[in-house]
This record gives structure tokens, C-alpha cells and sequence, in this order.
């Protein structure tokens, strides 16, 4: 059976993801993001959705899904610990849209309208849903991702965001046999360094702050990130605390071993750091040796109290561990040395260091699980460096760029 498709959003940058997929008068959804910038870029109208298929709780592939089940009414089809994060996510992006006075982009009755209408799948599932039947297999990434298998005349996969090797928080996304795959290419072009190396220079530049009397702070995306370097530093034994929404989403992990690599892993660690349960206990925090909060960009949450107090002085170090966009405050730290704060550039004295704990694949890997996968055909989304992959792949497989908005089609 012939299928059209076309990218809403996400075909050749990264973020604010969307794709439609039309079959026999039923169009579906694949994710529907919103890329979190100032103001937020949302993708194209999606007109009128049968069913959304959800990959993983991110806000540039789970933010404008209320737009679409809150108006449409319909189901959405997704781990139900993607749900209940998302569910965060959406609310807390509404309170920004809110108190930044952007546009509202969809309301709290359409958030709850979505959650009613989750059908929740876990790795492995089968849903049968008379035109094809779709299979949910992890992504790696973060706990709950899943990248969906289509089963029609032949099967397609839609990758979502997915790692291929384990992390501490999450083990590998598993290459599944298909004839067409939609895979992520966010690091085209770019090779991780030995997870184990990146983690040494890390503890390492920790040690060396410590033991000159300066303490570190961490900025920390709250899905995925946050636990990872609680897991890494469980053991370290320094004074530690955890401030923002990680807190939350952590408590969260705790109710779903099923989606973790190691259960009793995480619930030590959380036992270790201490806990910034509200505003007045951020004068012990801030004492302490590490700190770890949100936001991971640096844009708003508890890491502004901290870095206006720590960024004064030289012997602290801000520690990045996760992607910093254009025209954030991560960005302008890294490349000028000085953050935006209550409307004034401000100097920041301390030290900085940016280390890769990234959640995707890089390029090679992205290959390599490619050709494991062995499709006939390969859509490549999600990058701004699609066409480095031409070289590895266009010889063994038709390699497809789409472009936003534009409809193709494919056996599936």
C-alpha cells in the first residue's frame, strides 16, 4: 500500500518535529514539537488528525501535541511514562507562554483532553489498528522513548530521537529489518567521544574545583540528563543537591523500573543527593559542593539564582552537560563568557566547561545502525547536516531529504 507523508516540521533542522502520514482517507500524526526559543517556532497547521503517535517526552517532539488532541479529540498512542512527563512539560511550557505573554498555543483544558486520550503501549506492543499494525520498540535516548514499526505490505520505522549505545540511565535502541526507515540525523557529521573519556575529564575538573575550594554548578535538562549525572556522581561523595523539575521527573523514573537500566541505581542516588524542596533552602544549597538544577540552557528556573550568586567567582565552575541553542543563555556563556540577567549582560568570573553526555546518536553510529536496520529506502530527519550522510549511504540505499511541507510517498 502506498502512503503519502509530509514534514510539518523537523525535516532539515533540529527541533519542533512533526510528520504526517496519509493512508485509505486516515491521516496520523508523528510527534508535534514546539523548539523552546524566544519567542517559541512551532511547526506547520497539521489540518485534521485521526491518531498521534508520540516518541518521547522532549519538548521540540511533545510540545504542540495538546493543539492537536485537545482540537481533533483523538487518540494518542505512547509509553505511559512519555505521558505522564509530556503532561509536565506541556503544563510547565503553558505557565512560560503565560508569563513571557506569548500566544497561548493551545489551553489546560486541551492538555487534559490529550491525557484521556492516551493509549498507552510499552516496548515490545502490537497495536492492530485495521489499516497496519504498529509495534513500539525502545529508542534509547531517554527512559520511555520508543521509535514505532509500521506493518503493512512491508514495515516501516520511525526512529524518533535514539541513542545505540547504553548509557547509565538507559540501554540501546536495537535495530529493527525494515524496507523504509525514518531515522534522526542530529549529529550528522559529528562524532561522540568515548562516553567513559568525556565522564573522567568530567569528575576530574570536579576534583580539581573542589579541592581549591570552589564549588560546581551543573545546569541540567530535567528529563534524562539530570539523572544521568546523579547516576555518575552517587558514589563521588560530596555535598550534593538537586534543585528544579528534575526532582519531580526523578520521583517519576522511580515508579517505572521497566523503562530504566538500572532501578536500584537511580533510587541510591537519589537517596544521596539532597533534595531543594522550596526557595528558602537555597541558601543551604548554595553552600554545598554541587549543584545540580534546572534549566539546561540556562534560561530560566533555579539555575539563574545560582549563577548569579556562583559566576562571580573564579574559583567556581559551571559545568555544561547538554546542548546549548542558538540565542540562549548556554550559547552566549560559551561563546562570550557573560549571560543575559534581569535584562543586563552579566560578566561570569568562573570557570566554564562544556562536556558531551549526549542522548543521540552520532554519525557514525547513525550509519552503523542504518545498515543494520537494512532498508531499501532511508528518510533522513531532525538535522541541519542531513547531506553528510550521502557519502556513507546513497551507494546501498535510496536516501530521501525531505523538505518541510513538501508530500512524498512510499510503499509501506
Amino acid at each position: 500500500m502506498e502512503m503519502k507523508f509530509r514534514f510539518l516540521g523537523g525535516a532539515d533542522a533540529i527541533g519542533r518535529m512533526g510528520m504526517t502520514m496519509q493512508y485509505n482517507g486516515i491521516t496520523s500524526l508523528f510527534e508535534y514539537g514546539m523548539s523552546p526559543t524566544k519567542p517559541p517556532e512551532y511547526p506547520l497547521e497539521s489540518g485534521r488528525i485521526d491518531r498521534v503517535f508520540l516518541t518521547h517526552c522532549h519538548l521540540d517532539h511533545c510540545g504542540m501535541v495538546p493543539s492537536v488532541c485537545g482540537r481533533d479529540n483523538c487518540e494518542l498512542f505512547t509509553t505511559p511514562l512519555t505521558a505522564e512527563v509530556s503532561e509536565i512539560m506541556m503544563n510547565d511550557s503553558l505557565k512560560i507562554a503565560k508569563s513571557e505573554n506569548y500566544p497561548l498555543p493551545y489551553t489546560k483544558g486541551d492538555i487534559d483532553r490529550t491525557m484521556r486520550n492516551v493509549i498507552p503501549l510499552t516496548f515490545g506492543d502490537t497495536a492492530d489498528l485495521d489499516d497496519f499494525d504498529i509495534t513500539m520498540h525502545s529508542a534509547g535516548h531517554v527512559p520511555g522513548a520508543a521509535m514505532f514499526e509500521i506493518v503493512g505490505d512491508t514495515s516501516t520505522v520511525y526512529s524518533g530521537d535514539i541513542h545505540t549505545i547504553s548509557t547509565r540511565l538507559v540501554g540501546p535502541a536495537r535495530s529493527v529489518d525494515c524496507e523504509n526507515l525514518f531515522i534522526e540525523g542530529t549529529y550528522g557529521g559529528r562524532i561522540h567521544i568515548p562516553r567513559k573519556e568525556s565522564e573522567a575529564m568530567f569528575l576530574n575538573k570536579i576534583a580539581e574545583v573542589t579541592d581549591r575550594g570552589g564549588r560546581v554548578l551543573i545546569p541540567c535538562f530535567a528529563t534524562g540528563r539530570t539523572q544521568e549525572i546523579m547516576l555518575l556522581l552517587r558514589n563521588s561523595g560530596y555535598d550534593m543537591w538537586v534543585d528544579g523539575m528534575g526532582r519531580s521527573i526523578t520521583r517519576l523514573y522511580m515508579n517505572y523500573p521497566e523503562y530504566l537500566l538500572d532501578h536500584k541505581k537511580l533510587k541510591s542516588a537519589k537517596r544521596v543527593f539532597q533534595e531543594v524542596r522550596n526557595p528558602n533552602m537555597r541558601s543551604q544549597s548554595s553552600k554545598g559542593e554541587i549543584i545540580v538544577t534546572t534549566g539546561g540552557m540556562l534560561d530560566g528556573g533555579p539555575v539563574l539564582g545560582y549563577l548569579r550568586e556562583m559566576g562571580k567567582n573564579p574559583k567556581n565552575a559551571i559545568l555544561l552537560v547538554g546542548y546549548q541553542a542558538e540565542d540562549t543563555n548556554g550559547r552566549m556563556l560559551m561563546d562570550n563568557g557573560c549571560v543575559m540577567m534581569d535584562g543586563e549582560i552579566m560578566k561570569v568570573e568562573c570557570e566554564v566547561h562544556k562536556y558531551d553526555f549526549s542522548a543521540h546518536a552520532d554519525h557514525d553510529q547513525i550509519v552503523e545502525f542504518v545498515r543494520k536496520c537494512d532498508p531499501k529506502n532511508v528518510v533522513l530527519m531532525h538535522s541541519d547536516t542531513r547531506e553528510l550522510f550521502l557519502n556513507d549511504l546513497k551507494d546501498d540505499y535510496n536516501v530521501i531529504l525531505p523538505k518541510l511541507g513538501e508530500e512524498f510517498r512510499l510503499d509501506v
